[in-house]
């Protein structure tokens, strides 16, 4: 069965997979801090997209197929296969979206994810009707859903480290493999078996569409697919943080700022230049607070209640010990704002408050720390700054 499939067909449907699975991560990705009604519409937003992403590309695999000459695609069981992919997804992207991704949960989400791309691949093959039988080998099924399971496992585990855009793309990619793998090993198992002349059609009592229809529908999703991914390329703009704003730009008072000021708030307070360093720009001082997006506005969290600071593209999103919010700031801004006694960056990702640290622990050339709190958390430890880290713990002097 897989003899004879149309070649740009095939690289068309692996690259709206990717795309799908690009546009999908994108979305899903902004979960996490993001509250109430917001998360929630990004949730759906994520699951559409991939589902999208792999119904469409099921359907551009099947007309790259050589199908029978007389058959048709009966639209309740196509309509049947994408409702169980969205709903799938769904469930999947929303148990990793939520609370620490644990093994068990990122596990549980990749075997349910690989068993909806391998329903909706069943059911809306045997939504193909006319004067055949399909067959399907029992070892390429079974070998199928495997390679489902393992690849979307590899997949959301790169959505989920998600520490620059490379490797969102990994797991874009790894999208695409594990439902075109899924797919095309599917269909090297499949065979059409033609019936007699006296047997009767099969499954030809519901509605049906022409391959010529579904080849427009696969043709309009493939533009929402393509436009979802080209906006989710578009920078979002970036606002205005303290560390742009300049001094002239807040209401002061002669010596200190107004209290009633919320400039006064954000602004990081000014010290005068020291003695003998006349002409010098003054140095800020740490921000004592963090600006912390929420669903009425902007709040503000004491940088004593800080755990970490995680970088998250042109924004961050701060853990205190509780849960994970948005923060406006970039990385850069925020290890320039934090007080360098007590917080340290100790990945290009990550900036963590020594204070809190409760646990260190050496993993491959890098070192695993855990934080304190409601919720602990672990944050990475590149290599190149283990020694300071521990210097900092009082494990070890800090050499020259």
């Amino acid at each position: 069965m897989f003899e004879g499939h149309d070649p740009y067909l095939v690289a068309l449907s692996v690259m709206i997979a990717t795309l799908g699975g690009y546009t999908g991560f994108g979305l899903a990705a902004r979960i996490r801090g993001t509250p109430g009604v917001s998360a929630r519409l990004l949730l759906a937003g994520a699951a559409v997209f991939l589902a999208v992403g792999i119904w469409t590309m099921h359907f551009v695999g099947v007309l790259a197929a050589p199908l029978p000459s007389d058959a048709v695609y009966l639209v309740l069981p196509t309509i049947i296969s994408f409702l169980i992919c969205a709903l799938v997804v769904g469930i999947s992207l929303f148990f990793v979206s939520i609370g620490e991704p644990t093994l068990p949960r990122v596990a549980s989400s990749a075997v349910l994810l690989g068993l909806g791309v391998a329903s909706m691949h069943y059911v809306g093959i045997h939504g193909l009707a006319g004067h055949f039988a399909i067959e399907h080998d029992p070892t390429m099924v079974l070998l199928s859903v495997l390679i489902a399971i393992i690849t979307a496992y590899g997949g959301l585990r790169a959505f989920l480290a998600r520490q620059d855009g490379l490797r969102l793309i990994a797991s874009a990619i790894a999208f695409g493999f594990a439902v075109s793998g899924m797919h095309y090993t599917a269909m090297y198992g499949m065979h059409f078996v033609p019936l007699s002349a006296d047997a009767p059609h099969h499954a030809m009592g519901g509605l049906a569409a022409s391959p010529q229809i579904l080849s427009i529908v696969v043709s309009v999703l493939c533009f929402v697919i393509a436009a979802g991914f080209l906006l989710s390329l578009v920078p979002e703009p970036r606002r205005q943080t303290p560390a742009t704003a300049t001094a002239a730009d807040a209401p002061v008072a002669p010596s200190e700022p107004a209290a009633s000021s919320p400039a006064a708030v954000i602004a990081p307070r000014l010290m005068p230049a020291p003695l003998g360093g006349i002409g010098q720009p003054p140095r800020a001082m740490p921000a004592p607070r963090l600006p912390i997006e929420g669903a009425n506005g902007t709040h503000f969290i004491d940088a004593a209640d800080v755990r970490s600071v995680s970088a998250d593209a042109h924004y961050t999103r701060v853990h205190d010990g509780t849960r994970e919010r948005m923060c406006p700031w970039s990385i850069s801004e925020a290890e320039a704002q934090l007080d360098p006694g007590l917080f340290v960056r100790v990945h290009r990702s990550h900036i963590v408050a020594i204070p809190h640290v409760t646990f260190v622990r050496k993993e491959g050339d890098g070192a695993i720390i855990e934080l304190d709190g409601p919720s602990p958390h672990r944050v990475p430890v590149s290599r190149a700054k283990i020694a300071e880290v521990k210097a900092r713990l009082g494990l070890a002097r800090r050499h020259a």
